[in-house]
C-alpha cells in the first residue's frame, strides 16, 4: 500500500460522501442545533460519515477513525482516518454552495494527506507534505509568497468573541491585511487559499477535522501552517509564509 493508493480512496471518500449528502439536501433535510445556531447538523452529515466510516472498516480496516459526528475508533496501525463528513453545514442548510467533505489521514504526530470534495463545482483536491497537491489530478499551481499587508485572510470569529482580549488579538491580524473573508467552511477556505485565490487563513480553537485536510492541502501546494497561543486561546494559521508570520506575530504582540 503507497501514498498514492491512500491517496486514490480518499478522494473515492470524499466524493461518495459530498455526492450522499448534495442528494439528501435536494430531497429535504432538517436541522439539529448542536451548540449554537450556527453550529447545525443534519442526517446528511451522520450519513456521510457512516458511509466513509463503513468503507474504511473494509478497505483500511487496521486503521483508526476520527469523525466530527462522533465515529471514533482505535486501530493497530498507527494510523487515523480524520472525517467532516459535511464541513460548512449552516452554508449546507441554507442552502449555499461553499461547504464540502473532507478527510485527513495521519501516522502519529505526521499529517499524511487530505482530500476535499466540493459537490457545487464537482472538483476534489488532494494533496500532503509529501503529496503535492492536485485538484482533479491536475497540479495546483505552488502558493506565491506574499506579505500580510497584500493578502486577503479568510477567518471566522464567532460574536462573542469580537471584545475583550481574543477580539483585541484578532483585530491586530485584522488591521494589518489587505482584507477579510468570512465564507463559513474551513476546509474550502484553505481550498482557495491553495489555489491562491485567498491567501491566509485564521481561526482559533480549530478541531483537527476542520484544520488537517486543508493543511494537509495546504502544505502540498507549498504554504505552510502554523500554531501560535495567543489570548489564552490556540490559533491556527496557514497559507503564503510570510503573511502567516506576520498574522502570528500580530496576534502575539499587543
Amino acid at each position: 500500500m503507497t501514498i498514492a493508493d491512500d491517496a486514490d480512496l480518499a478522494a473515492r471518500l470524499v466524493r461518495d460522501a459530498g455526492e450522499l449528502a448534495h442528494r439528501m439536501r435536494s430531497a429535504g433535510l432538517e436541522a439539529q442545533t448542536k451548540t449554537s445556531i450556527s453550529d447545525v447538523v443534519t442526517a446528511a452529515d451522520h450519513a456521510a460519515e457512516r458511509l466513509v466510516v463503513d468503507t474504511l472498516a473494509t478497505e483500511r480496516p487496521d486503521d483508526g477513525v476520527l469523525g466530527e459526528e462522533g465515529a471514533s475508533r482505535d486501530g493497530t496501525s498507527g494510523r487515523t482516518w480524520v472525517i467532516d463528513p459535511v464541513d460548512g453545514t449552516y452554508n449546507f442548510v441554507a442552502g449555499l454552495d461553499w461547504w464540502c467533505s473532507a478527510i485527513a489521514l495521519t501516522d502519529g504526530d505526521d499529517l499524511v494527506l487530505g482530500a476535499i470534495h466540493h459537490p457545487a463545482t464537482g472538483r476534489t483536491f488532494v494533496g500532503g507534505p509529501d503529496l503535492p497537491s492536485r485538484v482533479d489530478g491536475e497540479a495546483l499551481g505552488r502558493i506565491v509568497d506574499r506579505p500580510l499587508a497584500e493578502s486577503c485572510v479568510t477567518t471566522y470569529l464567532h460574536p462573542p468573541y469580537f471584545s475583550g482580549e481574543v477580539g483585541a488579538a484578532f483585530g491586530r491580524m485584522a488591521a494589518r491585511a489587505a482584507t477579510l473573508r468570512m465564507l463559513g467552511s474551513g476546509s474550502m477556505d484553505a481550498m482557495a487559499v491553495a489555489e491562491g485565490r485567498l491567501h491566509v487563513v485564521c481561526q482559533h480553537s480549530v478541531p483537527p477535522w476542520d484544520e488537517l485536510p486543508g493543511a494537509a492541502i495546504i502544505r502540498g501546494a507549498g504554504g505552510v501552517t502554523r500554531h501560535v497561543e495567543a489570548a489564552g486561546v490556540d490559533w491556527y494559521v496557514a497559507g503564503a509564509p510570510t503573511a502567516v508570520d506576520e498574522v502570528c506575530a500580530a496576534l502575539t504582540t499587543p
